[in-house]
C-alpha cells in the first residue's frame, strides 16, 4: 500500500498530531532523522509545546487543531498520531477517511475489535496503517532475536521479560488515570511493549493468566502487573511491568534447553532522546559492562556464562521502513493486525486479573 506521494527524491511530508512525551521525544526526532521524510506539521493546542516544536524544528508548520490539518490533507503524505490513547481510534479513522496513510503510537486502540476495524478501513482504502512498537528495535531485543536465530539457546522453555521502574509517587496525568476511557495504567502502557515482544519472538498466545494491582497511595490505575502467556509454540512467557519495584530484575531472562541468556538494563535510546541526542554515528550502542551473558548452570552475577556483545538499538529503522513502504511498497514494519493480536492478550489479561482465571484465546 503506498501513498500518493511526491516524485522520487522529494521527501514525504509528515503531519504529527501531539507533541507531548511521545511526539516530542520519539516521533519528531526520528521522523526528522529519516531520509525521505520531512516533518511538515505539528498539531498541538498547548502554547508551550507549540513554542518547543518551533524551537526544535524551525521550518515546521504548527497547527492548534486537527481541523487545520485536515484542511491541508492534500499537502501531506503521512499522518502520525502521538496524542493520548483515547483519541487514537477517532484520529486514525479521520486520517484514513481523508486518504492519508497513518502511523499510530501504541496502543492503537482500547480493544482488539477497534484495531481490526481500523485495519479493515485501511485495507478498503488501500492505505498503510502501522503501529509504533519501537521496542522491537531495542538493543537487547535485537540481540536476543539474533541468538534465537543462531540456535544458541536450543528450544526456549521460558521467556521472562521485565519493564520495571521505581516511582513510589504517582506522577498523575492521563497515563495514570483510573478512568477506563483514558486507556491508562501499566497493562496498556508498558504491557503493550512486553506483550508485542513476546508474540513477535514466540508466536500466538493460547492462554493468558494475569495479576494486576494498584499499590501506591493515591494511584488510580494498575501500577504493578504480571502476565503469564502460554504460546501455541509451547513457550511460556512471564511478563512483568511495574512502577513499584524497589530492586529491578533483569530486563530479559530467557531459558532454553541448551543455555540461558540474561540481560540487565534498559535500551539507552529513550534516555538519549530525552537528553536531546539525535540519531547519528554510534547511535544505540552500550558499554561492554552492560552486555548480557549466555551460559548454563551458573548465575551470570557470579561470572557464569560468556558476555554477548549487545547489538546497537535502532529506533530509526522503524521510520526508514515506513518510508520504504510508502515509496516502494515495502513491508509494513508493524501491522494493525499484529497490534490487534497483542490487544487480544491485554484484554484477556484484564479479564483474568478481574476473575482470577486463566483465559483461553
Amino acid at each position: 500500500m503506498t501513498a500518493s506521494a511526491p516524485g522520487t527524491g522529494t521527501p514525504l511530508r509528515v503531519g504529527l498530531i501531539g507533541f507531548g512525551l511521545a511526539g516530542s521525544v520519539f516521533h519528531a526526532p526520528l521522523i526528522a532523522a529519516t531520509e525521505g521524510l520531512t516533518l511538515d506539521t505539528v498539531v498541538t493546542s498547548n502554547p508551550e509545546r507549540q513554542q518547543a516544536a518551533r524551537a526544535e524544528h524551525p521550518r515546521v508548520h504548527v497547527a492548534a487543531s486537527t481541523d487545520e490539518l485536515w484542511s491541508r490533507a492534500g499537502e501531506l503524505d503521512l499522518i502520525v498520531i502521538a496524542s493520548p490513547n483515547k483519541t487514537h481510534v477517532r484520529l486514525a479513522t479521520a486520517a484514513l477517511e481523508a486518504g492519508l496513510p497513518v502511523v499510530v503510537d501504541k496502543p492503537i486502540a482500547g480493544t482488539a475489535a477497534e484495531a481490526r476495524t481500523l485495519a479493515d478501513l485501511a485495507e478498503q482504502r488501500g492505505l498503510l496503517l502501522s503501529v509504533f512498537q519501537n521496542r522491537r528495535w531495542d538493543n537487547d531485543f535485537l540481540t536476543l532475536r539474533a541468538l534465537l536465530a543462531e540456535g544458541e539457546l536450543g528450544d526456549v522453555l521460558r521467556f521472562e521479560s521485565r519493564f520495571e521502574r521505581w516511582r513510589p509517587q504517582p506522577k498523575g496525568g492521563w497515563r495514570e488515570s483510573g478512568d477506563p476511557a483514558e486507556i491508562g495504567g501499566l497493562l496498556y502502557d508498558l504491557g503493550s511493549h512486553v506483550v508485542d515482544q513476546a508474540l513477535t519472538l514466540f508466536g500466538p498466545a493460547a492462554s493468558v493468566y494475569a495479576e494486576t494491582d494498584i499499590r501506591r497511595p493515591g494511584a488510580e490505575a494498575d501500577d504493578d502487573t504480571f502476565i503469564a502467556v502460554t504460546h501455541t509454540s509451547g513457550v511460556r512467557s512471564h511478563l512483568y511491568v511495574s512502577a513499584t519495584t524497589a530492586q529491578l530484575g533483569p530486563r530479559f531472562r530467557v531459558l532454553g534447553s541448551r543455555a540461558g541468556y540474561v540481560k540487565y538494563g534498559l535500551d539507552p535510546q529513550e534516555a538519549a532522546l530525552r537528553e536531546g541526542s539525535r540519531p547519528g554515528q554510534d547511535w544505540g550502542g552500550e558499554p561492554e559492562s552492560l552486555w548480557g551473558r549466555l551460559g548454563a548452570g551458573e548465575s551470570p552475577l557470579t561470572g557464569g556464562g560468556r558476555p554477548v556483545p549487545t547489538l546497537p538499538g535502532d529506533y530509526p529503522a522503524y521510520y526508514a521502513a515506513i518510508a520504504r513502504a510508502l515509496r516502494d511498497g515495502g513491508p509494513n514494519p508493524v501491522t494493525a493486525q499484529e497490534a490487534a493480536a497483542a490487544l487480544d492478550v491485554l484484554e484477556a489479561a484484564r479479564r483474568s486479573a478481574r476473575e482470577g482465571t486463566v483465559v483461553s484465546l
